[in-house]
Protein backbone atom coordinates (compact mmCIF):
# COMPACT_ATOMS: atom_id res chain seq x y z
CA UNK A 1 0.00 0.00 0.00
CA UNK A 2 1.23 2.99 -1.16
CA UNK A 3 0.38 6.62 1.50
CA UNK A 4 0.72 9.65 -0.38
CA UNK A 5 -0.18 13.42 0.63
CA UNK A 6 -1.80 15.70 -2.19
CA UNK A 7 0.08 18.55 -2.05
CA UNK A 8 -3.00 21.26 -3.21
CA UNK A 9 -1.88 22.93 0.18
CA UNK A 10 1.75 23.81 -0.56
CA UNK A 11 1.10 24.44 -4.18
CA UNK A 12 2.04 28.16 -4.14
CA UNK A 13 5.80 26.39 -3.17
CA UNK A 14 8.40 25.85 -6.17
CA UNK A 15 8.00 22.12 -7.03
CA UNK A 16 11.62 21.40 -5.45
CA UNK A 17 10.57 22.94 -2.09
CA UNK A 18 7.33 21.21 -2.43
CA UNK A 19 8.43 18.16 -2.51
CA UNK A 20 10.93 18.76 -0.04
CA UNK A 21 8.81 19.37 1.92
CA UNK A 22 6.50 16.58 1.66
CA UNK A 23 9.85 14.24 2.19
CA UNK A 24 10.32 16.20 5.62
CA UNK A 25 6.65 15.40 6.74
CA UNK A 26 7.99 11.73 6.25
CA UNK A 27 5.72 10.89 3.00
CA UNK A 28 7.08 9.04 0.60
CA UNK A 29 4.62 9.03 -2.36
CA UNK A 30 3.13 12.31 -4.07
CA UNK A 31 -0.23 12.19 -5.63
CA UNK A 32 0.28 15.24 -7.62
CA UNK A 33 -2.63 17.46 -7.99
CA UNK A 34 -3.27 20.37 -9.91
CA UNK A 35 -1.00 23.27 -9.81
CA UNK A 36 -0.97 26.83 -12.19
CA UNK A 37 2.75 25.88 -13.18
CA UNK A 38 2.18 22.45 -14.12
CA UNK A 39 -1.54 21.18 -14.52
CA UNK A 40 -4.11 23.99 -14.11
CA UNK A 41 -7.62 23.16 -13.09
CA UNK A 42 -9.83 22.74 -16.74
CA UNK A 43 -6.56 24.05 -18.82
CA UNK A 44 -3.54 22.80 -20.95
CA UNK A 45 -0.98 21.38 -18.71
CA UNK A 46 1.29 24.08 -18.64
CA UNK A 47 4.59 21.51 -17.95
CA UNK A 48 6.84 21.27 -20.60
CA UNK A 49 10.27 19.10 -20.88
CA UNK A 50 12.38 21.33 -18.75
CA UNK A 51 9.58 21.79 -16.21
CA UNK A 52 9.23 17.37 -16.30
CA UNK A 53 12.76 17.29 -15.79
CA UNK A 54 12.78 19.85 -13.11
CA UNK A 55 10.29 17.80 -10.92
CA UNK A 56 11.78 14.17 -11.48
CA UNK A 57 15.02 15.72 -10.02
CA UNK A 58 13.15 16.55 -7.22
CA UNK A 59 12.14 13.52 -6.48
CA UNK A 60 15.39 11.68 -6.89
CA UNK A 61 17.05 14.63 -4.61
CA UNK A 62 14.54 14.22 -1.87
CA UNK A 63 13.78 10.30 -1.93
CA UNK A 64 9.82 11.09 -2.95
CA UNK A 65 7.71 9.15 -5.25
CA UNK A 66 4.57 10.12 -7.16
CA UNK A 67 1.99 7.64 -6.10
CA UNK A 68 -0.39 8.67 -9.17
CA UNK A 69 -1.16 11.98 -11.42
CA UNK A 70 -4.69 13.82 -10.50
CA UNK A 71 -5.90 15.90 -13.89
CA UNK A 72 -8.98 17.68 -13.94
CA UNK A 73 -10.71 17.99 -17.59
CA UNK A 74 -14.17 18.20 -18.87
CA UNK A 75 -14.01 15.37 -20.41
CA UNK A 76 -17.69 14.42 -19.77
CA UNK A 77 -19.16 17.95 -20.73
CA UNK A 78 -22.22 17.62 -23.32
CA UNK A 79 -20.79 20.94 -25.15
CA UNK A 80 -18.71 18.88 -27.93
CA UNK A 81 -16.24 21.70 -28.24
CA UNK A 82 -15.25 21.75 -24.31
CA UNK A 83 -15.19 17.85 -24.71
CA UNK A 84 -12.58 17.46 -27.38
CA UNK A 85 -10.77 20.24 -25.98
CA UNK A 86 -10.62 18.25 -22.50
CA UNK A 87 -9.25 15.37 -24.72
CA UNK A 88 -6.83 17.32 -26.11
CA UNK A 89 -5.13 18.17 -22.65
CA UNK A 90 -5.86 14.62 -21.35
CA UNK A 91 -3.59 13.61 -24.46
CA UNK A 92 -1.16 15.91 -23.17
CA UNK A 93 -1.59 15.02 -19.73
CA UNK A 94 -0.70 11.55 -20.22
CA UNK A 95 2.10 11.94 -22.29
CA UNK A 96 3.45 14.00 -19.33
CA UNK A 97 2.98 11.35 -16.86
CA UNK A 98 4.26 8.59 -18.85
CA UNK A 99 7.44 11.13 -19.00
CA UNK A 100 7.56 11.28 -15.43
CA UNK A 101 7.57 6.96 -15.12
CA UNK A 102 4.21 7.34 -13.15
CA UNK A 103 2.07 4.42 -13.78
CA UNK A 104 -1.14 5.64 -12.27
CA UNK A 105 -3.75 8.43 -13.00
CA UNK A 106 -7.05 9.49 -10.98
CA UNK A 107 -9.62 11.60 -11.73
CA UNK A 108 -13.03 12.68 -11.77
CA UNK A 109 -16.53 11.63 -13.95
CA UNK A 110 -17.22 15.80 -14.46
CA UNK A 111 -20.07 16.66 -16.56
CA UNK A 112 -23.41 17.89 -15.32
CA UNK A 113 -25.87 16.40 -13.44
CA UNK A 114 -28.79 18.26 -15.16
CA UNK A 115 -27.84 16.73 -18.36
CA UNK A 116 -26.37 13.21 -16.85
CA UNK A 117 -27.27 10.83 -19.88
CA UNK A 118 -25.72 13.73 -22.25
CA UNK A 119 -23.02 13.77 -20.20
CA UNK A 120 -22.33 10.08 -19.81
CA UNK A 121 -22.51 9.64 -23.68
CA UNK A 122 -19.33 12.23 -23.94
CA UNK A 123 -17.76 10.38 -21.25
CA UNK A 124 -17.91 7.31 -23.45
CA UNK A 125 -16.64 9.15 -26.82
CA UNK A 126 -13.83 10.49 -24.50
CA UNK A 127 -13.30 7.12 -23.27
CA UNK A 128 -12.83 5.33 -26.85
CA UNK A 129 -10.46 8.08 -27.83
CA UNK A 130 -8.13 7.90 -24.63
CA UNK A 131 -7.99 4.38 -22.83
CA UNK A 132 -6.02 3.15 -26.15
CA UNK A 133 -3.72 5.95 -24.66
CA UNK A 134 -3.32 4.83 -21.35
CA UNK A 135 -3.14 1.28 -22.70
CA UNK A 136 -0.26 2.24 -24.76
CA UNK A 137 1.88 3.71 -22.01
CA UNK A 138 0.96 1.41 -19.62
CA UNK A 139 -0.55 3.90 -17.48
CA UNK A 140 -4.01 2.57 -14.87
CA UNK A 141 -6.76 5.09 -14.32
CA UNK A 142 -9.21 5.42 -10.79
CA UNK A 143 -12.07 7.24 -11.14
CA UNK A 144 -14.32 8.77 -8.32
CA UNK A 145 -17.61 10.06 -7.98
CA UNK A 146 -17.83 13.66 -6.92
CA UNK A 147 -20.57 15.96 -6.44
CA UNK A 148 -21.95 18.01 -9.08
CA UNK A 149 -20.22 15.55 -11.92
CA UNK A 150 -22.92 13.49 -13.69
CA UNK A 151 -22.38 10.63 -11.51
CA UNK A 152 -22.17 11.35 -7.92
CA UNK A 153 -23.29 8.05 -5.93
CA UNK A 154 -21.06 5.09 -5.31
CA UNK A 155 -23.05 2.32 -6.40
CA UNK A 156 -23.68 3.62 -10.39
CA UNK A 157 -20.05 5.10 -9.72
CA UNK A 158 -19.02 1.22 -9.71
CA UNK A 159 -20.60 -0.17 -12.42
CA UNK A 160 -19.77 2.88 -14.18
CA UNK A 161 -16.32 1.75 -13.71
CA UNK A 162 -16.64 -1.66 -13.90
CA UNK A 163 -18.46 -1.18 -17.56
CA UNK A 164 -15.32 0.14 -18.83
CA UNK A 165 -14.34 -3.60 -18.34
CA UNK A 166 -10.75 -2.61 -18.35
CA UNK A 167 -7.92 -4.58 -15.51
CA UNK A 168 -6.63 -1.32 -14.85
CA UNK A 169 -9.16 1.03 -14.53
CA UNK A 170 -10.67 0.90 -10.73
CA UNK A 171 -12.77 2.61 -8.56
CA UNK A 172 -11.54 5.64 -6.28
CA UNK A 173 -13.43 6.09 -2.82
CA UNK A 174 -13.27 9.64 -1.67
CA UNK A 175 -13.73 9.92 1.90
CA UNK A 176 -15.07 13.59 2.34
CA UNK A 177 -17.67 12.45 -0.64
CA UNK A 178 -19.35 9.83 1.96
CA UNK A 179 -22.16 11.55 2.37
CA UNK A 180 -23.01 12.26 -1.18
CA UNK A 181 -21.89 8.97 -2.23
CA UNK A 182 -24.73 7.59 -0.11
CA UNK A 183 -27.74 9.79 -2.12
CA UNK A 184 -30.38 10.86 -0.62
CA UNK A 185 -30.18 8.72 2.79
CA UNK A 186 -30.29 10.10 5.66
CA UNK A 187 -27.03 8.22 7.00
CA UNK A 188 -24.19 6.59 5.06
CA UNK A 189 -23.32 3.02 5.11
CA UNK A 190 -20.05 3.44 4.70
CA UNK A 191 -18.96 -0.37 4.87
CA UNK A 192 -21.68 -1.36 2.30
CA UNK A 193 -20.40 1.28 -0.26
CA UNK A 194 -17.08 -0.04 0.08
CA UNK A 195 -17.79 -3.46 0.11
CA UNK A 196 -19.62 -2.93 -3.16
CA UNK A 197 -16.67 -1.63 -4.53
CA UNK A 198 -14.36 -4.97 -3.90
CA UNK A 199 -12.05 -5.56 -5.58
CA UNK A 200 -12.24 -2.66 -7.82
CA UNK A 201 -11.95 -0.64 -4.51
CA UNK A 202 -7.68 0.64 -5.16
CA UNK A 203 -7.82 4.11 -4.46
CA UNK A 204 -9.31 6.06 -1.19
CA UNK A 205 -9.22 9.97 -0.83
CA UNK A 206 -8.93 10.54 3.34
CA UNK A 207 -10.34 13.72 4.45
CA UNK A 208 -13.35 14.20 6.82
CA UNK A 209 -16.82 16.16 5.97
CA UNK A 210 -19.71 16.94 8.01
CA UNK A 211 -22.96 15.30 7.21
CA UNK A 212 -24.83 18.17 4.65
CA UNK A 213 -28.48 15.83 5.38
CA UNK A 214 -28.39 16.12 9.25
CA UNK A 215 -30.34 18.37 11.25
CA UNK A 216 -33.37 17.36 8.67
CA UNK A 217 -31.36 19.35 6.23
CA UNK A 218 -30.49 22.26 8.01
CA UNK A 219 -26.65 21.53 8.56
CA UNK A 220 -26.17 24.30 6.21
CA UNK A 221 -28.52 26.57 5.34
CA UNK A 222 -28.30 28.15 1.75
CA UNK A 223 -29.88 30.59 -0.19
CA UNK A 224 -31.79 30.67 -2.09
CA UNK A 225 -34.14 28.50 -0.67
CA UNK A 226 -33.92 24.96 -3.05
CA UNK A 227 -30.51 25.74 -5.02
CA UNK A 228 -28.81 22.98 -6.49
CA UNK A 229 -25.69 23.88 -4.75
CA UNK A 230 -23.31 21.11 -3.53
CA UNK A 231 -21.37 21.13 0.09
CA UNK A 232 -18.99 19.28 2.07
CA UNK A 233 -15.00 19.87 3.06
CA UNK A 234 -11.53 18.23 3.64
CA UNK A 235 -10.92 18.18 7.07
CA UNK A 236 -8.92 16.82 9.00
CA UNK A 237 -10.08 13.18 10.31
CA UNK A 238 -11.64 13.67 12.94
CA UNK A 239 -13.27 17.25 12.28
CA UNK A 240 -16.43 15.84 10.63
CA UNK A 241 -18.41 13.41 10.96
CA UNK A 242 -17.23 10.42 8.56
CA UNK A 243 -17.36 6.91 10.67
CA UNK A 244 -13.75 6.57 10.44
CA UNK A 245 -13.80 3.09 12.44
CA UNK A 246 -15.61 1.82 10.01
CA UNK A 247 -14.29 3.15 6.81
CA UNK A 248 -10.45 2.17 8.16
CA UNK A 249 -11.80 -1.37 9.64
CA UNK A 250 -13.23 -1.80 5.82
CA UNK A 251 -9.65 -1.40 4.14
CA UNK A 252 -8.59 -3.86 6.40
CA UNK A 253 -10.95 -6.18 6.02
CA UNK A 254 -10.61 -5.70 2.44
CA UNK A 255 -7.10 -6.82 2.48
CA UNK A 256 -6.89 -3.28 1.07
CA UNK A 257 -3.41 -2.51 -1.19
CA UNK A 258 -3.92 0.50 -3.49
CA UNK A 259 -3.39 3.95 -2.82
CA UNK A 260 -3.98 5.76 0.33
CA UNK A 261 -4.11 9.84 -0.15
CA UNK A 262 -4.41 12.86 2.46
CA UNK A 263 -6.37 15.21 0.73
CA UNK A 264 -7.29 17.63 3.47
CA UNK A 265 -7.56 21.20 1.78
CA UNK A 266 -9.28 22.85 4.73
CA UNK A 267 -5.87 24.60 7.06
CA UNK A 268 -3.56 26.14 4.32
CA UNK A 269 -2.41 28.53 7.49
CA UNK A 270 -1.91 25.19 8.98
CA UNK A 271 -0.83 22.97 5.73
CA UNK A 272 2.70 21.30 7.74
CA UNK A 273 1.10 20.54 10.81
CA UNK A 274 -2.35 19.07 9.10
CA UNK A 275 -0.71 16.90 6.66
CA UNK A 276 1.54 15.45 9.40
CA UNK A 277 -1.32 14.84 11.55
CA UNK A 278 -2.79 12.60 8.62
CA UNK A 279 0.09 10.60 8.26
CA UNK A 280 0.47 9.81 11.68
CA UNK A 281 -2.89 8.95 11.68
CA UNK A 282 -3.09 6.89 8.44
CA UNK A 283 -0.05 4.89 9.58
CA UNK A 284 -1.81 4.07 12.92
CA UNK A 285 -4.74 2.94 11.42
CA UNK A 286 -3.53 1.02 8.37
CA UNK A 287 -0.37 -0.25 9.81
CA UNK A 288 -0.95 -3.88 9.89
Amino acid sequence: MKIALDPYMLRALPLDEMVRTVAELGYEYIELSPRDDFMPFFRHPRADDARVTELKRALRTHGVQLSSVLPLYKWSSPDETERQTAVRYWKRMIEITADLECPLMNSEFNGRPERAAESEAAFWRSLEELLPLFEREGIALNLEAHPDDFCEENTPAVDLVRAINKPWVNYLYCAPHTFHLSGAEPTADTAAMMAYAGDKLQHVHIADSFNHKGSSGLRYILNPPGTPARIHQHLDIGQGEVDWDTFFGTLRELNFDGVATSCVFAWEERARESSAFMLNRIRKELAA
